[in-house]
């Protein structure tokens, strides 16, 4: 076991290192510490998203000039779609149809019903009335218009605050760089839709999961220990054994858990990615301080930071509230969510978000792993975790889902991963954007957060407006 280093070895290791746990990065690791699964995108394995990509315009139309060739435009749009495929990757454009009058939009309806979302992309002025047509399919829909499209975009603010226009949002911009982020909302849609989510507990949650499965379609079932336990048995000890070497041989250091707790965890955590493959589930969450405490061969938490690494999801202590929320910010991100227990420091109008589990890569499957060290449990004093060393700088988003109707949010930047020997083992300091005093004060709802890399603000508004979601920023 490796010999437990000072503070300064740490932070120069760090240093010098960066993120080590990937090929070819830092100090010449060679091994991954995970590989990504073959998913269709991060947090679904099922089916791409279904999406319906409408042209909007009138030939011949003064805006944007009467000269402009319509099918021409239609093509520059499409080769830009060409050059982005990799953002749209997990997208079938299951709809593609250039739209020119509102007897061909009336027309298409019946197509529409059977999509995540649409996109409409505005070619030239007079479109309102196909617009009003596509929106009467009542799905989401996406309106990307360029400037020197037309006129409409000063409708466009009206009509959504009408019944008709409840569903609609709008990218106005130069930038078509900016056309795969409509599609974000759809997938997170899509996401939780297609989601199965193992729930190892013995304490009763009929009532959420009918809730949740009624208004977002997700899944929730309840995984008994004797299931878990079949599982891990089925693992091979040397399969579980090189899965520890990998762990420990990627760590900075293994400061306090045993190899046999490091091996029974790796253990477990291979048990969890056959149970999900086995019910073609996504998300797998254990009541690991409730009714499974001390009943499981290890505690979750590597097998969590393992499937989050992978794309799939792990989520602490059964909390279902974050679990949805995690698969929220995953389906827009395409990143990892880290639960947290959060406490404020004023001083430097911050709030601290800590919890012993940590994932290394939260930058997403096919990104660079961060620093860890393998530790037990601080309140446990037991078990085997990843204190992570998140990145400094990084933009940050945290949310929690209330119950199905309420999204609690704020946002900020990390400037300091705190290592001391209080609280959990995971910590980033981040400075809340907004007013740190009005966070505490506006606090509800209990403790978790889940924080992912980026400012996902306009996504997560996009998504909470189609699924009827009040989004409250709690600073």
């Amino acid at each position: 076991m490796a010999q437990t280093p000072t503070r300064r070895e740490f932070l120069k290791a760090t240093a010098a290192c960066g993120a080590m746990c990937v090929v070819g990065a830092g100090c010449g690791r060679r091994a991954e510490l995970v590989t990504p699964l073959p998913l269709v995108s991060p947090g679904c394995r099922r089916s791409k998203v279904r999406v319906a990509k409408l042209y909007m315009g009138r030939p011949q139309a003064h805006w944007p000039t009467p000269k402009l060739d319509i099918q021409a435009e239609v093509r520059r749009y499409e080769g830009e779609l060409e050059r982005m495929h990799k953002d749209l990757s997990d997208v079938e454009f299951a709809v593609s149809e250039l739209v020119t009058s509102e007897d061909q939009a009336r027309a298409l309806k019946a197509k529409l019903q059977d999509v995540d979302g649409i996109l409409a992309i505005h070619l030239s002025m007079g479109i309102m009335g196909m617009l009003r047509e596509v929106l009467g399919a009542g799905r989401p829909t996406v309106l990307f218009a360029a400037p020197y499209s037309g006129h409409e975009w000063t409708q466009f603010g009206a009509l959504r605050q009408q019944p008709q226009g409840a569903l609609l949002e709008c990218v106005l911009t130069s930038d078509l760089g900016e056309i795969p982020t409509a599609v974000r909302p759809f997938r997170a849609i899509h996401h939780l839709r297609e989601a199965r989510i193992l729930n190892v507990t013995t304490r009763n949650f009929d009532g959420y999961a009918a809730a949740v499965k009624q208004k977002f379609g997700t899944e929730i079932i309840r995984l008994d220990r004797d299931r878990v336990l079949e599982a891990y048995k089925a693992v091979r000890d040397d399969q579980a054994a090189a899965e520890a070497k990998r762990w420990m041989d990627q760590a900075e250091a293994v400061v306090e858990p045993s190899r046999d707790e490091i091996v029974k965890s790796c253990k477990l955590a291979l048990a969890f990615q056959r149970l999900l493959d086995d019910e073609n589930a996504t998300c797998i969450t254990v009541d690991c301080y409730g009714s499974m405490w001390r009943r499981l061969p290890a505690y979750p938490c590597i097998g969590h930071a393992r499937l989050n690494s992978m794309g799939l999801s792990g989520v602490c202590e059964s909390d279902l509230q974050s679990v949805m929320t995690q698969l929220v910010l995953q389906g827009l991100s395409g990143k990892p969510g880290f639960v947290s227990d959060p406490t404020m420091d004023l001083a430097a109008k911050s709030i601290i978000l800590a919890h012993c589990m940590g994932t290394p890569k939260m930058d997403g499957p096919q990104g660079q792993a961060a620093p860890y060290r393998l530790r037990t449990i601080m309140e446990r004093q037991e078990g085997a975790v990843c204190q992570v060393k998140m990145r400094i700088g990084q933009e940050v988003t945290q949310a929690e889902l209330i119950g199905t109707d309420l999204m609690l949010y704020f946002t900020g930047r990390i400037i300091d991963t705190p290592d001391l020997p209080r609280g959990c083992r995971t910590k980033i300091k981040v400075k809340v954007d907004g007013n740190a005093e009005k966070l505490w004060q506006n606090w509800s709802h209990g403790l978790h957060r889940v924080t992912c890399y980026g400012d996902v603000t306009r996504d997560l508004g996009r998504f909470c407006r189609f699924k009827t979601v009040q989004l409250v920023n709690e600073a």
